[in-house]
């Protein structure tokens, strides 16, 4: 394989990993309004890690939150 052609798929590489960053971030800003939803609704931590596949301390922190002691 050519080095030009190293070099373009390289750069494919590149591109896709910057655009599935991007859906990444996305898609945990969603995560957190629908956290950040759930709370407000009085739904507990606990039902809310779990449905989210997250630690209870990831929801947390996923909010920005302190666990209260």
């Amino acid at each position: 394989m050519s080095e030009a052609a190293v070099i373009r798929k390289i750069k494919a590489a590149a591109r896709k990993r910057a655009k599935a960053d991007e859906a990444k971030q996305a898609a945990t800003e969603d995560l957190r309004r629908q956290c950040l939803a759930a709370r407000e609704a009085g739904i507990p931590i606990t039902l809310i890690a779990s449905e989210a596949g997250l630690s209870r301390q990831g929801v947390y922190d996923l909010l920005g939150e302190r666990p209260s002691a």
